[in-house]
């Protein structure tokens, strides 16, 4: 069975790095996108989930190793536009109370400014 694949744009602006997600989140196409965010040496990642009609266990498994990485840096971790299907599988693995979920990109970058 092939695997929808993950588009990842970087749409980053002065000190936040911005990842701009379309497709599912799942294991066979999550790689690239723990990649991209290990990656990220910036004081402020948002990740605008707006494109993201649903996830798996290992893409949650990735949000949380991101968000992980980014508090022991001292760094910020932001999710935009998370669905409904999306915030009810953080809640369901109980994840959900790590995150700050905000509206829009430019609310996330307000609120790490």
């Amino acid at each position: 069975m092939q695997q929808e694949p993950i588009k990842i744009e970087d749409i980053s602006k002065d000190n936040h790095h911005i990842l701009r997600l379309t497709g599912p989140v799942l294991i066979g196409n999550f790689f690239e996108f723990q990649a991209t965010v290990r990656g990220s040496r910036h004081q402020s990642l948002i990740l605008d989930l707006t494109g993201v009609p649903y996830i798996d266990s290992a893409g949650i498994g990735a949000l949380v190793g991101a968000y992980v990485a980014h508090q022991k840096e001292g760094h910020s971790l932001a999710l935009v536009g998370v669905t409904a299907r999306v915030r009810d599988a953080l809640k369901v693995t109980r994840v959900e109370q790590f995150f700050r979920f905000y509206d829009s990109v430019e609310a996330a970058e307000k609120a790490a400014a």
